[in-house]
């Protein structure tokens, strides 16, 4: 391709394409710079059919750390490895926006790669790597309708904002990202600081118009760099097969009480399985002398998804019946159990028809924070956690068990985002909190299960958050022609694999947290959003009523197995003297103590322990060595040396001060040895700090005037041991 190169400015800054010059082996590239943040992408599509029932198509997201000026903290590994879960996350932003784009029976594999190049910590590479990722399928041979774009939104004191800076991100109440097409939304993905819905429902419908600049834009661009599509592998479905499928498996399917047609996950697959059956008899039967039978049965395996997705869609449509009974507008049964667990700080049990989530609260020190660094983020710390876990146990099945997927990622970072507003600050509550979702039985949302669950562990727990959240996923049924629809609230398994959107909505009472969209259609209209949004609030809040009576608030203490963490501030200057040389000190203090000790360059320290004698003494130690002494203060302390001018008193751990002999007891004393013994409980006063930091106590109370030194003896030895009272000593030489 010729090299081209086009500019448009957007929301202040300047958008740069440039086409032909980089990756030109790819099957489409471009260079996409906004600001200062570049992002090449590139799409190719591989030569022949993969032997697979679905469009292998994949999108990886590649952060460099070159981009941000950076090299990778690690001391042992510098290159980039294993993408970070952020990466991961915006691979998945992108295909959500794509994917729907695609004829679903190609069989060609697709690769769109991301390359982040340069990175101005002011631009989220993310919409630009999506409008890259548009560009590049548009510009080159990949069959492919778009364009798509993407924009985020947010909301200061000003209003609406369209491609936020990160700054104005953070500032701001929601951060909401949108895609789609000329005509609909296909994908959303956001999180809010419980905003009410018709403020997310303006920020949706200021989205969608911002994002139209975008796909101006690349329609401009398209016009000039022409590009004939190549002709991909289709999965073939011959008129004959689908018609004798239909023939046998819709009398099966489309019946008031069986096929498509029941209460239950498992007599719903055990219908679709006596049905899948007779279809495949009956192909057998019917080609039983073709010598493409096995081809033939791969055919009729698409046939009959065909058949069920127009079944299901006619009945919701025509006759307002889902498959499994209910309302379009029902939630199915609920329960909502707390305490499930011995030993843990706080556990709850959610269920939601057959998805069922058991989430799990710890709480540790601060110091157990997660660190994170990424090519976008600064070395940072992260004092809350959601993981989500997915066994294939949870749907009847046998699977790989380990690391977490890019599902399981994507649905605890979901998760994880719609209880973030509801958590206390660190500087409120100052502990480290991890909830961790297992989701024993699934059949639809157990992402919004978690959501619910792991409100109830953290108020099981004793974890001041603002207000439960809960989640629900809603559903569309759109007709053939993309007009006619109808809103389905708490999708299940079924509604979700043959229905045309999946849309997740999370928050308390009074509005919105989280929110994520995908569709299988072009998508929906800003109207249809607002609908499905307002049917989910009354959903959400039906699921708030369930869990409210199995915990209404958090509990007044937390639980007696978590530690508790206590908070002192000293002059940051005083670190060091905690510290100690080579970290000896506070060595000493945790192994004496056994507590945790965590310290903040501003001078803050968490003190954490299950144990309250041994929080204490920690803190009573560190607050000794940091103790700057007042004239005044008074203590109870122990001899620990007597001299003959005086006796010294350790006050606080590790901190002395002098009592002189005439501040003893008031009386002339020859010797301090007359009442005092080494190891000996007395109260002192602090009397006064000299200018060379010696502290001078006295045991005298208040009021009563230190005692004369007794008078010198005017002849003979001293008692001291001098060579002389000579006023001209003999010297020494």
């Amino acid at each position: 391709m010729q090299e081209k190169k086009y500019t448009r400015t957007i929301a202040g800054r300047t958008l740069t394409v440039q086409l032909g010059k980089l990756a030109q082996q790819a099957n489409g590239s471009c260079l996409v710079q906004y600001g200062e943040t570049s992002v090449l992408v590139t799409a190719v599509m591989g030569s022949s059919a993969k032997d697979v029932d679905y469009l292998p198509l994949s999108v990886d997201y590649e952060e460099r750390y070159y981009a941000a000026g950076k090299i990778k903290e690690s001391k042992w590994m510098k290159r980039e490895g294993r993408p970070p879960e952020e990466a991961i996350l915006t691979g998945r932003l992108i295909d959500r926006a794509i994917r729907p784009r695609f004829n679903h029976d190609m069989r060609n594999e697709i690769q769109i790669v991301a390359t982040v190049l340069s990175f101005d910590r002011e631009n989220d590479p993310d919409m630009v790597a999506m409008f890259g990722a548009s560009l590049a399928l548009l510009t080159s041979d990949i069959p492919w309708d778009g364009p798509v774009a993407g924009v985020r939104v947010s909301r200061g004191d000003s209003g609406m904002i369209a491609h936020p800076t990160y700054s104005q991100r953070t500032a701001g109440d929601f951060d909401i990202a949108i895609a789609g097409t000329k005509n609909r939304i296909n994908m959303i993905e956001g999180g809010a600081r419980i905003v009410a819905e018709e403020h997310i429902s303006e920020a949706i419908a200021f989205g969608f118009q911002a994002m139209q600049e975008l796909i101006a834009f690349q329609e401009e661009i398209a016009v000039e760099v022409k590009k004939e599509k190549r002709q991909g592998a289709l999965a073939v479905l011959p008129d004959d097969v689908l018609q004798l499928v239909r023939g046998i498996a819709a009398p099966l399917l489309d019946r008031a009480e069986g096929g498509l047609y029941a209460k239950t996950k498992e007599a719903f697959y055990g219908n679709i399985a006596a049905a899948q059956t007779a279809v495949k008899e009956a192909i057998t039967s019917a080609y039983a002398t073709s010598g493409d039978l096995s081809q033939i049965q791969e055919q009729a395996i698409v046939a009959f998804e065909r058949v069920a997705d127009d079944i299901v869609h006619k009945n919701v449509l025509e006759r307002d019946m889902r498959p499994d009974g209910r309302a379009l507008n029902e939630v199915r049964d609920l329960s909502a159990e707390i305490s499930i667990l011995p030993r843990v700080h706080g556990s709850a049990l959610f269920q939601r028809g057959q998805t069922q989530a058991l989430s799990v609260l710890t709480l540790a020190a601060p110091g157990m924070e997660q660190w994170i660094e990424t090519m976008e983020i600064e070395l940072t710390k992260k004092h809350f956690m959601h993981h989500y876990v997915f066994p294939p146990f949870s749907v009847g099945e046998t699977g790989r068990m380990g690391s977490p997927g890019r599902r399981e990622i994507g649905h605890g970072a979901l998760a994880e985002r719609s209880l973030e507003p509801i958590i206390p600050s660190r500087e409120d509550f100052p502990y480290t909190i991890r909830v961790v979702s297992e989701i024993l039985g699934s059949n639809g949302s157990s992402s919004m299960a978690s959501v619910c669950g792991s409100s109830l562990a953290l108020m099981d727990g004793g974890v001041p958050i603002i207000a439960p959240a809960a989640g629900i996923a809603m559903g569309i049924m759109f007709d053939k022609a993309g007009e006619a629809y109808k809103v389905l609230t708490d999708i299940q398994g079924p509604e979700d694999h043959y229905g045309d959107m999946d849309l997740k909505i999370a928050g308390t009472r009074t509005g919105v947290t989280g929110m994520q969209m995908d569709v299988k259609v072009e998508g929906i209209t800003p109207a249809i959003f607002t609908e499905a949004l307002a049917q989910a609030r009354a959903a959400r809040l039906h699921i708030l009523d369930t869990m409210e009576r199995a915990i209404a608030l958090p509990r007044a203490e937390l639980s007696p197995l978590a530690p508790r963490v206590h908070t002192i501030h000293i002059d940051p200057k005083k670190i060091g003297m905690v510290i100690g040389s080579q970290g000896k000190t506070i060595n000493e203090i945790t192994e004496t103590t056994g507590a945790s000790i965590d310290i903040e360059d501003d001078g803050t320290i968490f003190i954490a322990s299950p144990d309250a004698g041994k929080a204490k003494q920690a803190i009573d130690w560190i607050e000794a060595i940091t103790y700057e002494p007042k004239p005044g203060d008074t203590f109870q302390g122990t001899v620990t040396r007597i001299l003959d001018f005086g006796a010294f008193v350790e006050f606080m751990p590790g901190k002395e001060g002098m009592v002189h002999v005439s501040e003893i007891n008031g009386e002339q004393l020859d010797h301090p040895s007359k009442v005092l013994r080494e190891g000996q409980a007395v109260s002192v006063t602090v009397k006064e700090v000299d200018a060379m930091g010696r502290i001078n106590l006295t045991m005298l109370p208040p009021g009563v005037a230190p005692a004369q030194r007794p008078p010198r003896h005017s002849g003979g030895p001293r008692r001291d041991g001098d060579r002389s009272h000579s006023p001209h000593p003999k010297k020494r030489f």
